[in-house]
């Protein structure tokens, strides 16, 4: 098992796998972690769907393009559930009311799927696993990932999750420095510019030099254009006909 500074301060995305499986034990551990989750209220506002099936994997990876789904022994995706205090609040006849119709009803489970996702993120990296984080998954085809994992209505895809022994170690990519990130006692008041273009620059730096295929990119426009590329979908949409009727 590595140590928790290992586990968080040398993960890095991998995106080929090997084929070998996850042993009982390795499953096991994610699960754990997984259920462990701290949760808004206890609320536990999330549900997770476990893939193994390659047909299944396939088919979401013929979605997405993302070629670590397909590649990876488990794939996992996390999901804002409001299905199950549904029922439940049904089988003991509570009204329930419409949070649903609710921003805050996206935002908790947002938050409770995507605390989930780290805490198997964690477990699968202690234990030498390789895993991929993939966002994709939510926006690439909602109401087709839902036809195919069977989601009920107040369910939605909020992210995914590849695991599975690493077959590749990339180069560790720059982060922001703690004057980017971490601000004490207020949000920081002084002009921040130079330091986000010396992380610009440090990016760049990166992306020339690393090992495998190496590009141009910066940080700024490549992350502005990602925005751009986001701007058509129709997440709202999707949400609605997922039963999140967003109005305050």
């Amino acid at each position: 098992m590595k140590s928790v500074i290992e586990t968080l301060l040398e993960r890095r995305s991998i995106r080929r796998y090997e084929r070998e499986t996850l042993t009982p034990e390795q499953v096991r551990l994610i699960h754990d972690a997984i259920r462990n989750t701290p949760t808004s209220y206890n609320g536990q506002q999330y549900s997770v769907i476990e893939i193994d099936d390659q047909e299944l994997k396939e088919k979401l990876y013929d979605i997405t393009g993302q070629k670590q789904i397909k590649t990876c022994n488990r794939f996992y995706l996390f999901c804002a559930d409001y299905n199950k205090i549904s029922l439940g609040a049904e089988a003991k006849k509570i009204e329930m009311p419409a949070f649903t119709t609710r921003v805050e009803s996206l935002i908790v489970g947002v938050i409770d799927a995507s605390l989930a996702m780290m805490s198997a993120l964690v477990a699968a990296e202690s234990c030498g696993l390789g895993t991929c984080p993939i966002g994709y998954a939510r926006t690439a085809a909602p109401e087709k990932f839902a036809e195919l994992l069977n989601l009920p209505p107040k369910v939605y895809v909020v992210c995914g999750l590849a695991v599975g022994v690493p077959r590749e170690m990339p180069d560790m990519k720059p982060k922001q420095n703690e004057k980017l990130l971490i601000f004490k006692n207020g949000y920081r008041t002084d002009d921040m510019t130079a330091d986000i273009l010396e992380f610009d620059r440090d990016i760049v730096r990166y992306n020339e030099t690393r090992s495998g295929t190496k590009t141009d990119n910066d940080w700024i426009s490549h992350i502005v254009d990602y925005y751009s590329e986001e701007m058509p979908m129709t997440m709202l949409d999707s949400l609605r006909r997922r039963g999140f009727d967003l109005r305050q």
